[in-house]
């Protein structure tokens, strides 16, 4: 062991080893620091009382409007009659789920409901992000403002408009059918053929709301980092590369939540665009769980029918979101919630 010498010429011993070795006291590592201790929810009241209380009207209104109506579902186990009311109703237990189980016309609803809803699934889910990447590829801004204005207009339609602007082209005495006589053709009857309905209502759909569900998705691509293109371009990966390594990896987590939502969206089809069009098309193939609800609940007066098919429905729909926000957290992606 070497002595170092000080300014002033004395001999300093080398400071002890660090460690346990060579006689030397052994190194005293810091303690941990303890965990920041959580605030009481009193002192959490007190210091976001601001925050809470600007949230207190959507509170009030999701409790009036949605919460409060639940309560009503107890109807479902009741002979329910308007004028005596629930305390006066007499409790049947499960027999309307019995009588709404044996009913031919909700299985046929309900199949419908899912036909329906499973060609709308395949055909209308994809064209709102295909319509997004082209729009967000429109390299001129008011091209692509002109574009949007567009493809987004027809969102702010009513139903009834988009049935009467279809049937004044394709129905029977629409523009389409007139030309086709004066040519000596036959008209086109696509607005009354049972076999086309599924055709017009997912056609009617995508060119009503296809436009608007395009927002999301370009939202999610003003997300992803543009030098992610610039360096594939570098490396010489073309547009189609691009669009399937880069594109589609960033707006999967987005396509995967709507999805989800969707999913648990997928028995409520619609009312509005079904209703208008059952009596030109025929019951059996646009009776959907919504319009059988409205026929038993306000045309027949049984409400405890209608109640236990929408309880059916909202049941359903819950488990299908389960099971899908559980498939995607197997996937990698965080769904529409993650338990902490």
């Amino acid at each position: 062991m070497t002595e170092r010498v000080d300014g002033t010429g004395t001999a300093v011993a080398p400071p002890p080893p660090r460690g346990g070795s060579g006689g030397g006291r052994p190194e005293r590592r810091p303690k941990p620091r303890s965990r920041a201790r959580r605030p009481s929810l009193r002192a959490r009241l007190h210091r976001d009382w601001q925050l809470l209380l600007m949230t207190v009207p959507a509170i009030g209104l999701l409790a009036l409007f949605h919460y409060a109506p639940t309560l009503g579902n107890v109807i479902a186990f009741q002979n329910y009659n308007p004028w005596d009311g629930v305390t006066g109703s007499p409790w049947v237990g499960l027999a309307q789920f019995e009588r709404l189980f044996g009913d031919p016309r909700f299985w046929r609803a309900v199949g419908n409901t899912l036909v329906i809803a499973g060609v709308q699934l395949l055909f209308f889910f994809p064209i709102p992000i295909a319509l997004a990447i082209l729009l967000d590829s429109v390299l001129s801004p008011r091209l692509r403002l002109l574009m949007q204005s567009i493809v987004y207009m027809p969102h702010f339609f009513s139903w009834v408009l988009v049935v009467t602007l279809f049937q004044q082209i394709l129905g029977g005495a629409g523009l389409f059918s007139q030309w086709l006589r004066q040519n000596g053709y036959a008209p086109l009857e696509i607005m009354t053929d049972p076999d086309a309905f599924l055709f017009v209502v997912t056609s009617q759909m995508i060119w009503k709301d296809a436009g608007w569900g395009t927002i999301i998705f370009l939202a999610a691509l003003a997300a992803i980092n543009p030098n992610l293109y610039e360096s594939a371009a570098v490396d010489g990966a073309g547009r189609w590369r691009r669009m399937w390594h880069i594109t589609l990896p960033g707006l999967r987590p987005v396509i995967i939540l709507l999805l989800i939502l969707k999913l648990g969206d997928i028995l409520n089809v619609g009312f509005e665009q079904f209703f208008l069009q059952r009596d030109a098309f025929g019951s059996r193939v646009s009776e959907v769980l919504d319009t059988y609800i409205y026929h038993q609940t306000l045309v027949t007066g049984n409400f405890s029918a209608g109640a236990v098919a929408g309880l059916v429905k909202g049941l359903v729909g819950l488990v299908l979101i389960l099971v899908a926000n559980k498939v995607a957290h197997k996937m990698g992606e965080n769904g529409i919630y993650r338990r902490a």
